[in-house]
């Protein structure tokens, strides 16, 4: 029987780090279930959707015979944070049931049998294993994330490309009307491997990294991807599917280049946007000699109009833009200058940051 004596945030800290991927209503009960487990003497924590599986360790100290309780997670949460700052708590298994205890307050939660709460299967295959500093994989993620698709009929489009090559990792997001690239070098020169990341997962991952130097360790194999850092393990299941060659899509000979400055170009596209279309969201970019003028209207024929003064010497162009996927790039990116080049009005532009020297923008064109 398990039994925990431990205040409320060394409790509290794991549980929040698990509780995430948690769905609220599930058609198999023990998944919305954390598994309490003793690892060494200390307290682990665990939860799964069949997809994504998390362990926390926590620093909580515990007694019993190893074979752990599960228990509702949100519940379990719920009571702790409703709980004082530096409460004592105490976790007693008693039959089918957990009691939680803190001073006066006791609390009795229903638990399900521990040996019918799933576990992810080890990988199989050839596995890419190498680390990385967990600030410098969160920067990667967040440079792509915002890309990918959410709910496409094109499942594969719903997560994140991840390659393993030359020496180097790269990531890749697209929903088919933009696609972002970021690559990082690695220390270690590593078998190709290439897998879709799910969006659940790479947006809990995001939460989960710290940003610091301290190390994460990543392993990518044909069915499976693991993070480990810090007290955490994060294992996810890969999405089975065949990516977009995103080397085809990157335009490489485009001659109208633009240089001009990101937070004047976001704060038009903000105002211009105001007075576009609802539906579409489209902006005109119209170039000349010197000159960016942004265009919106909408179905009540009014109107936005935005101009720039620019460094720009290439061909006259009308284009348009969804502009949600201008101001994405642009509230995820930082730097203090864009460039952005252009073939014609119905090809797609590239945007590239001078400080971001492993990074890349397309976004397609529309009609407006």
């Amino acid at each position: 029987m398990l039994s925990v004596k431990a205040k409320r945030d060394e409790l509290l800290g794991p549980l929040s780090a698990v509780g995430g991927i948690i769905e609220r209503r599930h058609t198999l009960p023990i998944l919305s279930n954390v598994l309490l487990e003793k690892a060494g003497d200390a307290l682990s924590f665990l939860a799964t959707d069949i997809e994504i599986q998390i362990l926390a360790r926590g620093t909580a100290k515990a007694q019993g015979d190893g074979t752990g309780v599960t228990v509702g997670a949100r519940k379990l949460m719920d009571i702790l944070r409703a709980l004082p700052d530096g409460s004592e708590v105490s976790l007693q298994q008693q039959e089918k049931r957990l009691v939680v205890k803190a001073g006066k307050s006791r609390f009795t939660l229903q638990t399900l049998p521990p040996e019918d709460f799933p576990r992810l299967a080890k990988p199989s295959g050839e596995v890419a294993k190498f680390k990385l500093a967990q600030k410098a994989l969160r920067r990667t993620l967040a440079l792509v994330q915002y890309a990918m698709a959410q709910q496409d009929i094109r499942y594969y489009l719903n997560g994140l490309l991840m390659v393993v090559e030359d020496g180097e990792l790269r990531a890749v997001a697209t929903d088919g009307h933009r696609l972002a690239f970021a690559s990082l070098k690695l220390e270690a020169k590593l078998p190709r491997q290439e897998v879709i990341i799910p969006r659940k997962t790479v947006l809990e991952l995001s939460k989960l990294l710290a940003d610091s130097d301290e190390e994460v360790s990543i392993e990518l194999s044909a069915n499976q991807a693991c993070f480990a850092f810090g007290s955490v393990e994060l294992v996810s299941k890969l999405v089975d599917g065949k990516f977009p060659d995103y080397t085809r899509v990157i335009p490489a000979q485009h001659k109208n280049r633009l240089q001009l400055e990101r937070e004047p170009l976001r704060q038009a596209l903000l105002r211009a946007a105001i007075l576009s279309n609802e539906k579409f969201r489209g902006v005109r970019w119209v170039l000349a000699e010197g000159s960016l003028k942004i265009v919106s209207s909408n179905a009540e024929q009014e109107e936005a109009n935005e101009e720039l003064d620019v460094k720009y010497s290439g061909d006259a162009l009308d284009i348009g833009f969804n502009v949600n996927y201008l101001l994405d790039v642009l509230n995820n990116v930082p730097g203090a200058a864009i460039d952005c080049a252009f073939g014609d009005s119905s090809s797609s532009a590239l945007i590239t940051y001078p400080s971001e020297k492993d990074f890349k923008y397309v976004v397609m064109p529309m009609r407006i």
